[in-house]
Order: structure tokens, then sequence, then C-alpha cells
């Protein structure tokens, strides 16, 4: 079963996050920043990573960047999913080696199939 760590600070995004991807089928673990997402990704690697960028201590861009210039990590698929949708905070995202770029508000579907299928990959 695929583990799937959402890094948002919103509980309210991370809790609608969770359902979602727990009805499909995924373990879920959480992390409420950039800097507790880096640690628990070194603890235990999750299978794909839900990334906000909007973030108290360490924005998503950021650790998406660490995450993807890391050999350890360089392969672990990454999502931004944020309210930041302008084509710029796209073409940023997809810059620091972001895999799929997901504005929110989001169809729930658009979430759980980009997820299923970069899990496939």
């Amino acid at each position: 079963m695929s583990i799937v760590l959402i890094v948002e600070d919103s509980i309210a995004q991370r809790e609608m996050l969770t359902y979602l991807l727990k009805a499909s089928g995924l373990t879920v673990a959480h992390a409420s920043d950039g800097v507790e997402a880096l640690e628990a990704i070194q603890t235990a690697c999750p299978d794909l990573v839900v990334l906000d960028i909007v973030m108290p201590r360490m924005n998503g861009y950021e650790v998406c960047r660490r995450l993807k210039s890391d050999p350890t990590t360089q392969n672990l698929p990454v999502v931004m999913c944020s309210s930041k949708g302008e084509e710029f905070d796209r073409y940023w995202g997809m810059k620091q080696g972001a895999d799929a770029y997901i504005t929110k508000p989001f169809q729930p579907t658009e979430l759980v199939e980009t997820v299923k299928q970069l899990l496939r990959g």
C-alpha cells in the first residue's frame, strides 16, 4: 500500500486531503510545514508528497528544491497543491522539480487521479 505525505499547514485542508486519499485506498502521513516534512521524509520515506506552497518555517518551493536535489529523494514524486494559481506560480513550482501542480480549489477526482497516476509512474 502506498504512503502519501501531506504537507499542509491548514488543519481543514489537511483533513480534507486525508479523507480523499484514504477513501481511494492510500495510507496517509502528515506534516504541518516544510521543516517537519523534510524530517518525516528522512525518517520514513513516503511514496509521494502532496505539498502546499505557503507555509511557516519553510515554503513548498524550498522543500521541493531540496527533495529534487538530494540523490536519495530526487525520484520521489511531488504534487504541489496551492491556492497560488497564477501561471508564474505553476511555472515556478515545475521549475523546482514538482511532478504536478494542482490549484486550490480543485476537483477531488483531479487530485486522486494525479496522485494515482504518479504512483503508477
